[in-house]
């Protein structure tokens, strides 16, 4: 699995002109499902987004996780993170897992999260969504279940 944690101040996700999801401090992870990937990819990520020190503590270091600042994740669905532009100009989705699959996992990963006492929202599978937020730091992270950067 891949994922994308950026840390705001506020995001939301629209689709068809209505908000389906709305967050104020946390974090928004954009969440792409690769063939193959299984529990023990979602475990690794919701453990990661769990934990990520990425907020400030009192001394303006990057030493609190969004549990300890008390704030909410919102997941969204990004297959386009299993993108691949080696080749060519158009980007070949293979990695990417079925539809099916890719919902169970990444619905998977959003009952793990909660079952962790974070607070969520979602944007909806396979929708064309728009994603508007304010990235505080700015702080973006990688993480990809697969590989360490």
């Amino acid at each position: 699995m891949r994922a994308v944690l950026q840390r705001v101040s506020r995001a939301s996700v629209t689709v068809h002109e209505q908000v389906v999801g709305e967050i104020g401090t946390g974090l928004v992870v954009l969440v792409g499902v690769e063939q193959g990937d299984g529990p023990a990819d979602v475990t690794y990520l919701a453990s990661k987004i769990a934990d990520a020190r990425v907020f400030p503590d009192d001394n303006g270091r990057m030493n609190r996780s969004v549990q300890e600042v008390g704030g909410r994740v919102l997941v969204v669905s990004q297959f386009t993170l299993l993108g691949d532009l080696r080749k060519g100009r158009r980007p070949a989705f293979d990695a990417a897992e079925r539809p099916d699959a890719a919902r169970e996992t990444y619905e998977s990963l959003i009952s793990q999260l909660k079952n962790m006492g974070i607070p969520i929202e979602a944007g909806v599978f396979q929708a064309d969504m728009r994603v508007e937020l304010i990235n505080e730091g700015p702080v973006t992270v990688l993480l990809d279940s697969r590989r360490l950067f």
